[in-house]
């Protein structure tokens, strides 16, 4: 019997051949993919030529830029040297038309156009897919379903949940001020506003930051992770109790009803109730952005009022002559403090919460100054470049609460902190309310001054937040010992 043996030769050999077609095979691939993104960026070029920008690198686009300057102050220099909109490259085949005009806002919000998925799928895991994230007829559906939640009749008793969430914040500042008069207020107002939705949403009894959270514990996005944890597990406990004989009518017969049990009890067009998974993601959603949002709104209205001290002391007199020496405040006072509400306006000017949006175009766009974009671009909608935009506000870095003044006009799209169009924000009076209550509730109790050692730098991170925190000097109005010549 004759055995063959393989050389070695002809075995390198074989080897030899093999990486060589890898090899040839992974060329053409990589010249296919070189071809694509060729063709990717002369696309982009193409679309993109009507739009002025600074020059960009053929591959890392204005990366550069970015990274030398603050995000926000580079905006503004475009904002006021490029008429209506701009390009930003992010890479050689990624770009994006930055929109801050108050005509092009309206146009795109008009519109249908889908969230860019690749910017906003992050999120999916975190809030599912509630009426942030959903798009065509299923948001349409989830949309016209939760509306209702949000009438007058069921948000008239959430201003006294607020108000307790607030007086829980205050109570915690009168102890810190009594030690040291600077204070970091983002965190402990996230967690005010967190406690409001878990009241809101679930009914929650007790507060978040006595429950949970200590001042040198658990950070905000920790105790939402803990909520959300416990959403599947509260939504089957509330089911479950809601079957049980007569449970349904005693609940229906509450002086309120939380978020939870308005999802529960609502139905579809054709019937239908959410399922377990909707329910989730809609209420998980709901204290996504009725807490962070909130947050970044009050934040910066009391950064806003302390670096002005003259408008801060006329709400306080006009919320004094309101609710005397009760700092007991209801649905009824809400739409009395018109002052109060024009400082809060121009603050969300300054400070927009959510200072961008995108849309993906699904179909080709011409704006009214006649310049036109195809399908597949992405649009950036800057309400920070809008709120600063000098061709939409005179001297727009200017505090100044009489552009809200009654009977003034401007531009149904040139203020947008709620967003415009069918996918406004739907909780923008819910939000509205606890504003004016944390702001009214804070200038009763404290005089607020800005600390002049650590200035806030505005940033984007989801809301607008500050880099070093928002700090303030506080005073209790109430301390007869109070030295005011320390502010």
């Amino acid at each position: 019997m004759s055995v063959s043996v393989l050389s070695p030769t002809r075995a390198l050999g074989g080897v030899s051949g093999l990486l060589q077609v890898v090899s040839l095979l992974g060329l053409v691939l990589l010249l296919l993919k070189l071809a694509q993104l060729y063709l990717r960026r002369q696309w982009l070029l193409k679309a993109l030529h009507q739009f002025p920008c600074p020059p960009s690198h053929w591959f890392y686009g204005h990366k550069k830029e970015y990274q030398e300057e603050s995000e926000l102050p580079l905006l503004l220099k475009r904002v006021e040297k490029y008429p209506n909109a701009c390009v930003r490259w992010l890479w050689g085949t990624r770009a994006f038309v930055l929109v801050y005009d108050p005509d092009y806002m309206k146009m795109v919000l008009g519109r249908s156009d889908p969230k860019p998925h690749r910017t906003y799928k992050y999120l999916t895991p975190w809030i599912g897919k509630g009426l942030l994230l959903l798009e065509g007829q299923t948001w349409f559906q989830h949309r016209r379903m939760l509306t209702p939640a949000f009438h007058y009749d069921i948000l008239k008793p959430y201003v006294g949940l607020m108000a307790d969430s607030v007086r829980v914040m205050l109570d915690s500042w009168e102890e810190l001020v009594s030690q040291d008069s600077h204070l970091e207020i983002f965190e402990h107002v996230s967690l005010m506003t967190l406690d409001t939705i878990m009241k809101c949403a679930f009914s929650h009894q007790g507060s978040i930051r006595n429950d949970r959270l200590t001042r040198e514990g658990r950070r905000n996005h920790q105790a939402c992770q803990l909520t959300h944890q416990h959403t599947d597990a509260v939504i089957k406990e509330r089911k479950a109790r809601l079957q049980k004989e007569g449970e349904l009518e005693k609940v229906r017969s509450r002086r309120h009803l939380d978020f939870l049990d308005i999802l529960l009890f609502a139905r579809m067009e054709n019937g239908s109730r959410l399922s377990d998974e909707d329910l989730r993601a809609e209420v998980d959603t709901f204290m996504f952005e009725g807490h962070d949002t909130t947050a970044s709104g009050i934040s910066w209205i009391l950064y806003a009022l302390a670096s002005h001290p003259k408008h801060q002391q006329r709400c306080r007199e006009e919320i004094q002559s309101l609710l005397g020496d009760d700092t007991s405040i209801t649905w009824d006072h809400l739409d009395k403090m018109p002052y109060t509400t024009m400082c809060i306006k121009e603050a969300l000017r300054l400070y927009p919460p959510v200072p961008t949006i995108g849309r993906e175009l699904s179909k080709p766009i011409t704006f009214p100054d006649g310049r036109s974009l195809p399908a597949g671009i992405l649009v950036s909608l800057s309400f920070y470049g809008l709120h600063h935009n000098p061709n939409v506000w005179l001297n727009p870095e200017v505090f100044d609460p009489s552009r809200f003044a009654p009977g003034s006009t401007r531009h149904s799209h040139a203020f947008l902190p709620f967003s415009g169009g069918s996918r406004n924000c739907i909780g923008k009076q819910f939000a509205m309310n606890e504003l004016k209550v944390a702001v009214a509730l804070t200038l009763l109790r404290f005089e607020l001054s800005p600390d002049p050692f650590r200035v806030p730098v505005p940033t984007p991170v989801m809301v607008l937040k500050s880099k070093n925190g928002i700090h303030l000097q506080l005073r209790k109005l109430s301390d007869p010992d109070g030295d005011k010549d320390k502010l």
